[in-house]
């Protein structure tokens, strides 16, 4: 699961994608007792993460940040950061793993965590799915498996069993755990969201989606199950990190990459539209973003 855009551009995407012009730090304010106007200060955002976060795939890129990281001006940080006012500084990137927080991932990149501060108040992510190649391992392994038995069976399942949820329970959660806490000990005062991933399978095969994503019927709710624990391993982390969790469970169901166009959230292996499948196309971002605005109160 593996660049600014200019205000106006980001903001009207915001406000067509039905996320409210929340104004925090963006206008006066009446002073009760003089009738004078103050200016609050925006919020100093940082937002961290891979694919997700960055919105890999879905064009304009931002032209700030480095190329291979695929980020994108209408993810959803810029998103929240266009409906609030914030100041953004963004360093996702498609492909992070929690270890690139604390390492380069790439040459020249610097790691995620320098962009915290003392005086950070707002902190977003996705984070996991990249670790130890476990998601697109799976997505790999399932859609091979499914095309070698026409879609019949449940041939990655037969075949891997409870593997990718080891790894995911042995190695990603704490991982993830121990991420959230040097947050907090990096910014103190931030408020600290992490985001579940929206929905890439239905919960049960459906007709034509095999065309799109070639996975066995018996493999689709693999799949979906093997998700499921992903998104609860990131919940379980952020509960017992005081973190907020921003759950895409409901929010995304129904917006799966088995969908037509225009109604995905997830764009599918074949027949998408954006450059890297299996990943957020603009109208998922804005999913994200409408989401983490609830989840913090920012709405």
């Amino acid at each position: 699961m593996r660049m600014p855009a200019p205000r106006r551009t980001v903001a009207a995407l915001a406000a067509a994608s039905g996320i409210a012009a929340l104004g925090l730090g963006a206008g006066p304010a009446a002073a009760a007792d003089t009738g004078t106007t103050t200016t609050k200060a925006p919020l100093r955002y940082v937002a961290l993460g891979d694919s997700y976060s960055a919105g890999s795939g879905v064009l304009p890129l931002d032209p700030g940040a480095p190329l291979l990281c695929a980020r994108t001006s209408l993810n959803y940080p810029h998103l929240l950061a266009a409906s609030t006012g914030a100041r953004l500084t963004d360093v996702t990137c498609g492909g992070a793993q929690t270890k690139d927080f604390t390492t380069s991932q790439y040459p020249g990149v610097a790691p995620q965590f320098d962009a915290l501060k003392g005086d950070t108040d707002l902190v977003t992510l996705t984070i996991g799915g990249n670790d130890n190649n476990t998601f697109i391992n799976a997505i790999l392994a399932c859609g091979s498996a499914g095309i070698v038995t026409g879609g019949q069976g449940s041939p990655c399942k037969n075949t891997y069993g409870n593997t990718f949820k080891d790894q995911i329970e042995s190695k990603t959660y704490p991982a993830i755990k121990a991420s959230l806490h040097q947050i907090k000990t990096r910014s103190p005062k931030a408020r600290v969201a992490v985001l579940g991933y929206p929905w890439i399978t239905p919960a049960k095969a459906v007709p034509g989606c095999f065309a799109k994503m070639p996975i066995a019927q018996g493999d689709v709710p693999y799949l979906r199950d093997l998700q499921t624990h992903l998104n609860s391993a990131a919940q379980r982390a952020a509960k017992e990190t005081g973190t907020t969790f921003v759950d895409m469970a409901a929010a995304s169901d129904a917006h799966d990459a088995c969908r037509p166009a225009g109604q995905r959230w997830i764009e599918p292996v074949l027949f998408g539209t954006n450059f890297i499948p299996v990943h957020p196309n603009a109208r998922g971002e804005a999913g994200m973003a409408n989401e983490a605005a609830k989840a913090l109160n920012l709405s």
